[in-house]
């Protein structure tokens, strides 16, 4: 497998081409692997919990429970853009803005491998998230 190194050090008219893509479909597919065990034993820990009859005990469990159910539903979320992202894999479309069509970019790919946007149409996005935040708010 390549290293980052080698990815990054690859000619801009080579983007996304078969090493590039086999690099982010492994990628991938081991964060999808580590993500389906953090969720299993998210589950298991939370159907071994034990209600304590003392109110205060009761009370802490139950928000620990809260807690890691919004971890595993943020970690489902993050499931299944990783499975999106390997259907782009999988049709060639993977790299490529969802918007504009533009290259996304490697870096950004590294540190986000699932990302849909490339930044430019990313910071728009998040401009208009603030604008109608303001405006509800």
């Amino acid at each position: 497998m390549l290293t980052e190194q080698q990815l990054l050090a690859m000619p801009k008219q080579d983007y996304m081409n078969a090493a590039q893509l086999h690099y982010f479909e492994q990628l991938l597919r081991e964060q999808r692997q580590t993500l389906q065990q953090r969720i299993e034993q998210s589950k298991q820990q939370l159907g071994s919990r034990e209600t304590e009859p003392d109110e205060l005990d009761r009370a802490l469990i139950e928000e620990e429970n809260r807690q890691s159910l919004r971890l595993v539903e943020r970690e489902y979320f993050l499931l299944r853009k990783i499975e999106q992202a390997l259907d782009r894999i999988a049709s060639k479309d993977y790299g490529f803005c969802n918007e504009t069509g533009q290259p996304i970019g490697l870096k950004r790919l590294l540190a986000r491998p699932t990302a849909e946007l490339c930044l430019d149409a990313k910071e728009r996005q998040e401009l208009q998230e603030k604008h109608f935040s303001k405006r509800r708010g």
